[in-house]
């Protein structure tokens, strides 16, 4: 018997990349269930314009104010409301316009759009991971006070929120967070001094925008997942462990107090997840690849190199020390990778920045909300004048 829905208004903030273009192609196809109300993104005009005249939503947002003339010309004979400025993504995140905001904005960016539409009551399918590595203390508990539901879209994160369904009542032993291990598995540092940014960027099974694809190279990608990971499912660090699974079938696992282990499995399409958070507590029909498991028959897991991989180490460090350590942690990733995609700085090189950065940014263990700003702003700063930018 065919469920009866209830058709959401969907706010996707961060149009433009990877999470977002992938949801309008879910959107697309389950026209019935899903309508596009918000559209947003930062500097891509040009895309932001041809989906505005595809979709038709309510509003759109361009980051940029100095392309707000482009946009507002090319949409002038549509009804398509049009905005510009990083404080009109705030104002728009919290109209209530949408049910459901898909939190596509890439790093800190995404942040207090997040929040006000938390503060607004609106439920959050949330693909960016750092308002959890940011602020995740303040994040949850303003989720929870404002009963909005945070559906995580990380495929990892999609997979342990998959498996608890059902077990609200039963204790999680430990977690486990399956990694690719990237481009460069099993590599060394004598291999790793000489990388750049076009191999960095080839991702062995999923397809990613460039910070994300270089966070998964490093595995600063999987140091954020659980740091994001404490927060979603209220964990203690020793609760978390990652494991390197370069089939990337098996998405992550729950292990319960009795010893058994829940497992979500699938092929590596990020839009499974993203269809999951957008139509939760449903799950809807779609044409995707199905896996097969006469293909692939095989499963393998192994611990990370820390050793060679440091910022895993620097993450985790972050994490078991918690305050605004994996805050200052993440500013200092983002501006190192921002550096490496310019071309202006070393891969491994990206480590020994967020290292320095760690050690001389002043730690507070119990931050405010406006201390969070404040080591971001401090971290990035001291960030760029090490590299010199």
């Amino acid at each position: 018997m065919e469920q009866e829905y209830i058709k959401k208004r969907i706010a996707i903030f961060g149009s433009t990349g990877s999470i977002g273009k992938q949801a309008l192609d879910v959107i697309e196809k389950n026209p019935d269930k899903f309508s596009v109300e918000v559209l947003t993104a930062y500097s891509n005009d040009q895309l932001l314009i041809e989906q505005a005249l595809v979709y038709n939503p309510n509003i759109v947002v361009i980051g940029d104010e100095n392309k707000y003339g482009n946009v507002k010309e090319a949409l002038a004979k549509t009804d398509v409301k049009v905005f510009a400025g990083e404080d009109a993504l705030e104002e728009v995140a919290g109209m209530d316009v949408y049910d459901l905001m898909l939190a596509a904005i890439v790093g800190f960016a995404g942040f207090r759009p997040t929040i006000k539409a938390i503060e607004n009551g609106k439920a959050i399918a949330l693909a960016n991971k750092e308002t959890l590595v940011v602020a995740g203390d303040i994040v949850m508990n303003m989720a929870v006070e404002n009963r909005v539901p945070v559906i995580p879209v990380d495929s990892e994160h999609s997979a342990i929120f998959q498996c608890l369904i059902g077990e609200t009542r039963n204790r999680i032993e430990k977690i486990y967070l399956t990694a690719s291990g990237g481009p460069f598995i099993g590599r060394k540092p004598n291999y790793l001094v000489n990388v750049k940014r076009e191999h960095a960027l080839q991702h062995p099974n999923w397809e990613m925008g460039a910070k994300i694809s270089i966070d998964s190279a490093t595995l600063m990608n999987k140091g954020l997942e659980m740091i994001e990971a404490k927060w979603l499912f209220n964990l203690k660090p020793s609760q978390i462990e990652v494991l390197i699974h370069p089939q990337s079938a098996i998405h992550s696992m729950v292990q319960f107090e009795d010893g058994s282990i829940k497992a979500q499995i699938g092929l590596p399409d990020m839009r499974l997840p993203i269809q999951y958070a957008m139509a939760f507590p449903n799950r809807i029909r779609n044409d995707h690849p199905r896996f097969d498991f006469k293909r692939m028959n095989t499963f393998t897991f192994e611990e990370p190199d820390l050793k060679t991989f440091r910022n895993l180490a620097l993450a985790i460090e972050a994490l078991e020390t918690g305050g605004n350590l994996p805050c200052i942690m993440n500013a200092a990733n983002e501006i190192a990778v921002y550096a490496f995609l310019k071309n202006r700085i070393g891969f491994l090189e990206m480590t020994d920045v967020i290292e320095k950065v760690m050690g001389q940014v002043d730690y507070i263990q119990k931050p405010t909300l406006n201390d969070y700003f404040e080591s971001d702003a401090e971290a990035r700063t001291l960030a760029a004048d090490i590299i010199k930018l």
